[in-house]
């Protein structure tokens, strides 16, 4: 398993990428509540459920147990958080967010990819 040369990590939750990913999905969660969005039904069910996924892929790659498998669900992860940013540009264009949230966001986000992408190599 990739985590075998770590050796202090037992569970997901002990992950970097897992906890930044998990306070990034409630940022997304508090963004939703808020100017006109939680109206939106159909992006704010997207926007919620491809953070949350992001956190889940990782959560579930590492139970399986193997490098392959964990790589494999490390990548999905990776396209959930682009999915996620798509989504914050259409929120951005629907003007759900502001700017600054937005680059606030989008930042985090960029920086969750290359964490994961770190992790994966």
């Amino acid at each position: 398993m990739i985590l075998d040369n770590i050796g202090t990590i037992r569970r997901f939750e002990d992950l970097e990428i897992w906890q930044k990913s998990r306070d990034f999905s409630v940022e997304i969660f508090q963004v939703s509540n808020s100017n006109g969005l939680e109206k939106d039904f159909g992006l704010i069910n997207q926007i919620l459920n491809s953070s949350g996924y992001i956190i889940d892929k990782i959560a579930e790659g590492f139970e399986r147990e193997g490098n392959k498998e964990f790589i494999n669900y490390l990548s999905i992860a990776k396209g959930s958080c682009g999915e996620t940013r798509s989504q914050l540009h259409r929120d951005l264009g629907r003007k759900h967010i502001s700017e600054e949230k937005f680059k606030l966001l989008t930042e985090k986000n960029i920086e969750i990819i290359k964490s994961i992408s770190g992790f994966m190599k």
